[in-house]
């Protein structure tokens, strides 16, 4: 595996009234097999657009996307995608939604069963595979659609805000198995939050971006993400460097939106 390349990506949006939106412009990333990226920025700055050309659900005005040395031009199987709310298929059961992927690749039954039982064991939830999706709680949901994806067996695993809806237990517990089964897999992923404190948490790599248009405003190589593996995040939350970085980023973003609003207050 190469890993995934985003080539000086641009996008405009084109608006019915002749106008147009330059969501992101001129976005470079050079993403090696295995790498754990988070991206933060204010609201409006394109992360959720550049996730979806990634994932092949946009076309870009100018670049390209190169996963594992092909272009990408729409979905597909090696690349895997977390919402934030969990996009399960709320009539069939746990071990339907996870299964679903290998069924429709019409993988051997013995092969997919399998895995299946392995991946639900590893995400806490053999005990309820028989369940309908709507008799689980907003945690186990999200820990299903982690495993639906992981069925698919995806080189390359894309998260837009997975963990927000969940309450702030929940939430802890989830950083720790997404950086379980990042270490377990190797798979590289790409988690876009609002939550600084979970990007330090989940990102070896992070990315700030800068107001639409989008583009990259700093970039941080962290620890923590690697001292997080199987340890107690709130002991993780105690290190210098972590307060520390914290307090840079969030002043950072609030002058970002502070610019936004004033850009909001003179456009009136």
């Amino acid at each position: 595996m190469s890993g995934l390349l985003i080539d000086n990506i641009s996008m405009r949006f084109d608006l019915p009234n002749g106008g147009s939106v330059q969501a992101l412009k001129n976005v470079t990333l050079d993403i090696k097999s295995g790498e754990l990226l988070s991206v933060l920025g204010p609201s409006g700055c394109g992360k959720t657009t550049l996730l979806n050309i990634v994932a092949g659900f946009l076309a870009p005005t100018e670049g390209q996307v190169v996963v594992n040395d092909h272009a990408v031009k729409g979905p597909g199987p090696e690349r895997g995608m977390v919402f934030q709310q969990g996009a399960l298929f709320e009539w069939m059961t746990v071990r339907e939604n996870v299964s679903f992927g290998p069924d429709m690749k019409k993988m051997p039954r013995i092969k997919s069963v399998k895995i299946v039982d392995r991946l639900l064991e590893v995400v806490g939830l053999q005990d309820f595979k028989d369940k309908a999706v709507y008799e689980l709680s907003g945690g186990m949901q999200q820990r299903v659609a982690l495993a639906r994806c992981l069925a698919n067996e995806p080189d390359v695993i894309l998260m837009d805000e997975p963990l927000g809806a969940l309450d702030a237990l929940t939430r802890e517990k989830m950083q720790s198995l997404v950086l379980d089964l990042w270490k377990e897999t190797g798979k590289t992923i790409i988690l876009i939050t609002h939550s600084v404190e979970e990007a330090l948490l989940l990102g070896e790599r992070l990315l700030v971006m800068a107001p639409r248009p989008g583009r990259i405003h700093k970039e941080y190589r962290l620890p923590f993400a690697e001292m997080g593996v199987g340890a107690d995040l709130r002991a993780v939350k105690k290190h210098p460097d972590y307060a520390k970085t914290r307090e840079e980023i969030l002043a950072m973003i609030w002058e970002m939106e502070e610019e936004i609003m004033g850009r909001t207050e003179e456009s009136a």
